[in-house]
């Protein structure tokens, strides 16, 4: 059975720093693209940021370049999104989804809350 469990949200006031983590069972994740999407309060899920099995390259969408950086661990099977600078509009349900052509998994999600 496939897992993917996030961990590391949390409230934190503007400018501070989470390291969020998908700890995943069941796949490997070296073999997977991993991704982040984040969902706020009446909004559609949107992408954050991914990183590819084939030459672990990554992404970001334009408003988290340069404040967030996603890496993944092989031996702990667990992918990470460091996010530095925070926002109050990155306030948001946080999820990991691993993919492998038509194989899609999703966590749970993390709340983070950016706030004073």
């Amino acid at each position: 059975q496939v897992q993917l469990v996030e961990s590391g949200g949390g409230l934190v006031q503007p400018g501070g720093s989470l390291r969020l983590s998908c700890a995943v069972s069941g796949v490997t994740v070296d073999y997977y693209a991993i991704g982040w999407f984040r969902q706020a309060p009446g909004k559609e899920r949107e992408g954050v940021s991914y990183i590819a099995t084939s030459d672990s390259s990554t992404d970001y969408a334009d408003s988290v370049k340069g404040r967030f950086t996603i890496s993944r661990d092989g031996a702990r099977n667990t992918v990470y999104l460091q996010m530095n600078s925070l926002k109050p509009e990155d306030t948001a349900v946080y999820y990991c989804n691993a993919a492998r052509g038509s194989l899609v998994y999703w966590g749970q999600g993390t709340q983070v809350t950016v706030s004073s």
